[in-house]
């Protein structure tokens, strides 16, 4: 799709000047930031927005623009002298200036950096404690975190309203000056951030009396999170707009959230599958036996065949974790440790005696499937 005419995204005129660009480009961004409208297509809105503003508001690129249109934001653009001698007097000779001018700060040079340019602010991290249960459904929970803002006062330009930053005198809005100096080679220039207006292109002659000038300000954000059911320990969410201020009128930086999952006491995890351990004494493990066992649903019954084996694992269906990526929900996995009696009184030693004694069964024989087979036998018998 060809790009739109930067003129007409910001709605202004071919000949409109610096001040009639920025108030439209102000205008416009805040009538389509993401944080403030929420329609599907207002980031590309916005995105849109801010590409035509970084090429009017420079001069130089502005001019390129008139003359050759979206060809002269093309990176290649110049190279070789392709467009029109753009590139300094032929293939190679362009190339060469740049590489000087980054070393030395030529003056000749044509604009790289356009320090009024919209730029996005830093990400920020966060994160988020939960405990088992609560990762394993999910949550809506509210957050609270420092960030910068753009300042409500000046609306992020930094001058006390009614102003208007102006454009530096010193570097004449490039933000960067030219110093002599001397080296063995002789006398150099070199290029450095300007010192009045600290690389920005722009004096505040009367700074806004909420930020000092910043242009934002660090404040408490709140923000909403909804947590999806079935996250781990270290998986991690990213909010878009909800991180550092822009410079310039430019959009939020992103908030990184990261899950931080407490264990469980009685389960543990991995992935959707959720596994539990529990005892069984070694009569149920005999017999068969109907028991109870938690899940993170609740209790449920559980049959335990006759002659099951200590470290057996039976699976419950559908009690797990619910899957993050895709549907459904895992299983739950039991594992049964039959349990030997301790301390047996009299009488108990007594009944077990007799029961190897009737079961033909010597005491120091080995617990094998065929002594689980006559214990179960004798007590039915009984």
């Amino acid at each position: 799709m060809a790009k739109r005419d930067y003129y007409e995204i910001l709605g202004v005129s071919k000949s409109a000047s610096d001040d009639e660009i920025k108030k439209a480009y102000r205008k416009l961004s805040k009538k389509y930031h993401p944080d403030i409208n929420k329609e599907a297509d207002a980031d590309d809105k916005f995105k849109e927005i801010a590409e035509a503003y970084e090429v009017l508001s420079d001069a130089n690129k502005r001019a390129a623009y008139d003359q050759y249109g979206h060809a002269s934001t093309d990176p290649n653009f110049g190279a070789g002298g392709g467009y029109g001698g753009f590139g300094g007097g032929g293939a190679g000779f362009g190339g060469f200036e740049d590489i000087f001018d980054s070393f030395f700060g030529g003056g000749g040079g044509r604009s790289r950096y356009n320090p009024n340019a919209p730029r996005q602010g830093e990400d920020l991290q966060y994160s988020l404690n939960l405990e088992f249960e609560e990762a394993v459904f999910g949550k809506v929970t509210t957050i609270k975190y420092n960030r910068s803002q753009e300042c409500h006062t000046c609306h992020g330009d930094g001058a006390k309203p009614g102003t208007s930053p102006v454009t530096c005198s010193k570097c004449s809005g490039t933000g960067s000056i030219n110093v002599e100096r001397n080296t063995p080679l002789g006398r150099m220039q070199t290029r450095t951030v300007c010192d009045v207006c600290g690389g920005t292109g722009q004096e505040i002659k009367e700074k806004c009396p909420t930020c000092g000038g910043a242009g934002h300000v660090k404040d408490v954000h709140k923000v909403k999170v909804t947590v999806p059911a079935g996250v781990e320990d270290g998986d991690q969410m990213r909010l878009n707009g909800q991180g550092e201020a822009g410079k310039n009128g430019g959009p939020y930086g992103d908030l990184y959230v990261i899950f931080r999952v407490k264990p469980s006491t009685q389960f543990q995890r991995r992935g959707p599958e959720i596994y539990f351990e529990t005892p069984i004494h070694f009569v149920q493990a005999a017999l068969g036996d109907e028991i109870e066992v938690p899940t993170v649903h609740g209790k449920v019954k559980l049959k335990i065949p006759a002659g099951t084996q200590t470290g057996t694992t039976f699976r419950i269906k559908g009690k797990g974790a619910p899957r993050l990526r895709g549907t459904g929900q895992g299983d739950q996995h039991v594992k049964v440790n039959v349990v030997t009696p301790k301390n047996l009184n009299e009488k108990q030693a007594d009944l077990l005696r007799e029961f190897a004694k009737v079961s033909d069964v010597s005491i120091n024989e080995q617990a094998d499937g065929s002594f689980f087979n006559k214990v179960k036998d004798v007590f039915k018998k009984d």
